[in-house]
């Protein structure tokens, strides 16, 4: 018993003041494997309860275990300095100073972590949420405690400060449902048979498998414009991210039967008159 006292007293290495034990290192390596340990076991209960319960979603499952974890790791390094010996209301005093210099050099980061556990806490962005920032749109694919991440539809990875998502005006496209309604705007020739235009442009929509809701497609005549007379097609879809894709899609289906039904989308057209 005395020579594992003795071996596990052997001191390591010296830092300033506080002497490193082997006793110490294996107290360090206990609190690391056990917060790693809870924090296994907390993901496998909330992985149950997400698979369990309908209203626990992707989004809210990371967003609790985010909190859970900032908070295990933060508890588990005060437990490690105070292993170490280092007092922490004395290095909190001590450092009170330095912080209140740093945080005035680092408002916009500290600006950016209250955001991201304000983001974390509130839920109203989840992960997998689309928005609509700066004219980008994005599906969120990690929110951190700085910055988030998201997926453009060039599926390049974008950055994004937490304080630009909660001080910005940002769209959630998929906050209260999975499937938004999209526009697709179209202007046929002055003389076409309106009822026809109607018609085709519905059954369009009918036509393309990413539309949903299928009793709610809707066609306008919008306006009488300069040139031609204009409709719009109204149709919800799920395939929110690609919707460039299916707008697109939808727009050829569009053209192809009108070709094959002579309607005419016009070119526009003005009225010149020259004076002698």
């Amino acid at each position: 018993m005395k020579d594992i006292d003795h071996y596990i007293n052997i001191v390591l290495f010296h830092i300033d003041k506080y002497n490193i034990k082997i006793y110490t290192l294996i107290i360090i390596l206990l609190i690391i494997v056990i917060s790693k340990l809870l924090m296994w076991l907390i993901k496998k209960a909330l992985t149950r309860k997400r698979l369990n319960t309908k209203s626990f979603d992707e989004g809210s499952f990371y967003a609790v275990y985010q909190i859970i974890k900032y908070i295990i790791w933060i508890i588990a390094i005060a437990l490690i300095m105070q292993t170490i010996g280092i007092n922490l209301t004395v290095f909190l005093a001590g450092s009170a100073a330095l912080l209140v210099g740093v945080g005035l050099g680092l408002q916009q980061t500290f600006n950016d972590i209250i955001s991201g556990i304000i983001l974390l806490s509130e839920r109203s962005i989840k992960v997998n949420d689309i928005l609509e920032i700066d004219d980008d749109v994005v599906r969120i694919q990690e929110i951190g405690m700085r910055t988030s991440v998201g997926l453009d539809r060039d599926d390049i990875s974008i950055i994004i400060p937490n304080s630009k998502i909660t001080t910005n005006k940002v769209v959630n496209w998929s906050h209260q449902s999975r499937k938004a309604r999209f526009k697709i705007n179209v202007g046929v020739a002055y003389g076409s048979n309106v009822d026809l235009v109607m018609k085709l442009m519905k059954d369009s929509a009918l036509e393309h498998n990413d539309v949903s809701n299928k009793d709610n497609i809707e066609v306008r005549f919008t306006d009488f414009g300069n040139s031609s007379l204009n409709f719009q097609l109204l149709f919800y879809s799920e395939n929110i991210f690609r919707i460039d894709r299916v707008k697109s899609e939808i727009r050829v289906i569009i053209n192809r039967k009108f070709v094959e039904n002579k309607v005419v989308i016009p070119f526009p057209q003005v009225d010149v008159h020259i004076k002698s």
